[in-house]
């Protein structure tokens, strides 16, 4: 996630810095069978701690987005490290507040992460530190629960670049997964199993993400990787829009638009290179539910620049797609 992008986001909620174990101190392990209540849409007026189950409704990170990535390299080719054909990849899936501001790696606890970033909690020398992860990696957790199928399909699909997969699998977990409601250890009861929630949350990223299908979107529109055609973000924004309902956020990277040769004099400063996507829900229930109501991007809906045909969708690298 660039700073660039989130930055100016993130809100130090009062509870962030101290909270070592569930979002809600004294939250029992009891109860929370979900099944038998109306699932409460997250950011409504009910959606809140007191008038319903913080583990059976989403009232922490009630913004639930899903982000994507187009890499065209992994950096770790040589180790069979490779893009999938013809799709976008998992990036995660984050609990921003119903405000659009969000926090982060909520549970100390549960911090895997072997390279946090930031490394405070509040991204600032005032948060609590947050230690890098030096035990076994967390592609070890799914294993040991026999989710070899689930490890699979994250090994494809869930590309990390110039690291391993399962750093960025360990980063997405400890930085944004301990910050949503439905995903604190008290609500898996008293027989809580360690790690439980780890492989829910992966099962729930990739549900969502396999509901996103953002390469087949963009092709629909006419927009495929090309190296020497450039496109115009209100094109993609137009297919994107088309095929999820709502207007995501579209992310570029690169250099900006007035510094390239083509945008010389240009007070257009939007980056060029197209790189990330964030589709925005309101979810009914419990996030792993995956009743995601789509829902127009917060804020700022893009940084890439608005010159026409001035985004670039490059094609991915020779021999860095399986």
């Amino acid at each position: 996630m660039s700073a660039a992008m989130r930055g100016g986001a993130l809100v130090l909620a009062l509870f962030s810095q101290g909270v070592l174990g569930g979002l809600y101190p004294g939250l029992s392990t009891d109860n929370h069978t979900c099944a038998l209540v109306a699932p409460v849409l997250s950011c409504s007026d009910e959606a809140q701690p007191g008038l319903v189950d913080t583990c059976c409704a989403e009232t922490f990170g009630g913004l639930v987005l899903q982000t994507q990535f187009w890499d065209t390299y992994t950096g770790l080719e040589s180790q069979r490290q490779l893009l999938p054909k013809n799709t976008w990849t998992i990036h995660g899936l984050w609990p921003d507040f119903c405000n659009g501001s969000y926090t982060q790696y909520c549970d100390l606890k549960r911090q895997y992460d072997p390279l946090p970033s930031p490394n405070t909690t509040t991204g600032t020398p005032a948060g609590k530190p947050v230690k890098p992860w030096t035990g076994e990696p967390i592609s070890d957790f799914i294993e040991k629960f026999g989710k070899y199928d689930l490890l699979a399909y994250m090994n494809k699909y869930w590309i990390g670049q110039n690291q391993p997969n399962w750093w960025l699998w360990a980063h997405e977990f400890s930085k944004h997964a301990t910050c949503f409601s439905t995903f604190d250890t008290e609500c898996y009861g008293p027989s809580y199993v360690k790690h439980s929630e780890v492989i829910d949350f992966y099962s729930t990223v990739v549900s969502y993400y396999q509901s996103l299908p953002t390469y087949k979107w963009l092709s629909q529109g006419g927009i495929k990787p090309s190296n020497t055609t450039a496109y115009s973000v209100s094109d993609i924004q137009g297919a994107l829009r088309r095929g999820f309902g709502k207007l995501p956020y579209v992310g570029c990277s690169g250099p900006k638009y007035n510094e390239t040769a083509a945008g010389k004099g240009s007070l257009d400063n939007g980056a060029t290179v197209l790189s990330e996507m964030w589709y925005y829900y309101h979810v009914n229930g419990r996030v792993q539910r995956v009743d995601g109501k789509p829902v127009d991007a917060s804020g700022s809906v893009t940084n890439c620049a608005k010159t026409k045909k001035a985004v670039w969708y490059y094609e991915r690298s020779r021999g860095s797609v399986a």
